[in-house]
């Protein structure tokens, strides 16, 4: 009858109507992944420049790309910023809790400090975008963040000074857990600008120097 498809008609309709749906899919892994590469091209330029001195240009020519397809993405340098630094807060926020799981917390001071800071070191060598992106001037954005991230680790700390300083009150716990911070902030910057023995030397020199701090404040053992 007129206008009653044919057997081939349905078949073609069928193939078609199974094969639309992965075109988007294929659309949306191909942008996934060129936004992952212009990311990725990012943080070697704020790396290399700090975030002020960096520029679409300088990132899209690191990524093989035309400035014009880092537009389909991202409308200016900010909204990369933006999107990184979201991204490296979360893995920052995963690291700081594997570093402070409970059975880590159990251990002697000296494997607390080895369980403690190495996978947070470990992290911010895996990532120096993030210590570009956090403590450069005039990053958009991720600030807030950046400060529920600090005030997090400040009250981490401040948890296990409790376990092992119990007679320590709450504002000698407070200057106790920013000078903590401090130390390792400041002993950071050593350990990523050296690699390789250098890099470890200066890990273990912020180890052996944390110890020494904390050791005559100690009162008791860990807790089980």
């Amino acid at each position: 009858m007129p206008g009653t498809p044919t057997g081939k008609n349905i078949e073609k309709g069928t193939k078609s109507s199974t094969a639309t749906p992965t075109a988007p899919r294929r659309r949306q892994a191909r942008g996934e992944r060129r936004i992952s590469q212009l990311l990725a091209a990012a943080a070697g330029v704020f790396c290399r420049t700090g975030y002020a001195a960096a520029s679409t240009n300088a990132i899209a020519r690191e990524a093989g790309v035309s400035p014009g397809t880092l537009y389909q993405y991202f409308p200016n340098k900010e909204a990369i910023a933006i999107e990184l630094g979201g991204q490296l807060l979360q893995r920052a926020h995963e690291a700081h809790g594997q570093a402070f799981r409970p059975e880590n917390l159990r251990r002697p001071l000296p494997e607390l400090l080895d369980a403690v800071l190495d996978p947070v070191i470990a992290f911010n060598c895996e990532n120096p975008a993030f210590w570009a992106l956090m403590h450069g001037t005039g990053v958009p954005g991720i600030a807030q963040e950046h400060e529920e991230l600090h005030e997090g680790l400040l009250t981490r700390i401040d948890a296990v000074l409790r376990d092992f300083c119990p007679g320590a009150t709450a504002h000698e716990r407070t200057h106790t857990s920013n000078m903590i911070l401090g130390i390792f902030k400041s002993s950071l910057d050593l350990i990523l600008a050296h690699e390789g023995d250098e890099r470890a030397a200066y890990t273990a020199e912020l180890k052996t120097v944390l110890l020494r701090y904390l050791e005559p404040m100690i009162t008791t053992t860990p807790p089980h």
